[in-house]
């Protein structure tokens, strides 16, 4: 129990930073949605998640698991599919200028958008996770 709970707050806090990282995740009811969209995540990723990647080892054993986060975008586009109230369009990363860094503006259309968002929410949970421990 505590398990499923540390994933949902790290899935749901991981799907705040994305959406404001990056433009085209909407949460229409604002965060009662994305308190659900938390836990419909956290409920494929227990369920849905690890028979997708048991289909998906082949292609991750020749890609020595650098195709894993595929898995992660054909999760979020299940949850996608399940909630109304959630909604992928496009990823819009509008760029960073500083004095340090600088990072161009990306926008990558609707299909390939679930793999952009699925790798940002991976990174993001992955260092959450880290922390956690």
């Amino acid at each position: 129990m505590k398990r499923v709970l540390r994933t949902f707050i790290i899935q749901s806090i991981s799907l705040y930073i994305v959406s404001q990282i990056a433009q085209g995740m909407e949460f229409e009811k604002g965060f009662q949605s994305l308190v659900f969209t938390g836990l419909a995540l956290t409920v494929a990723s227990f369920l849905v998640k690890p028979i997708v990647n048991l289909l998906l080892i082949p292609i991750n054993l020749l890609t020595f698991n650098l195709f894993r986060f595929v898995g992660n975008a054909i999760t979020l586009y299940l949850v996608d599919l399940i909630l109304p109230e959630f909604r992928i369009t496009v990823f819009h990363f509008t760029g960073l200028n500083s004095s340090l860094i600088f990072l161009p503006e990306i926008v990558i259309i609707f299909p390939i958008s679930y793999l952009a968002f699925s790798l940002l929410i991976s990174i993001i949970s992955g260092v959450l996770h880290w922390l956690v421990r």
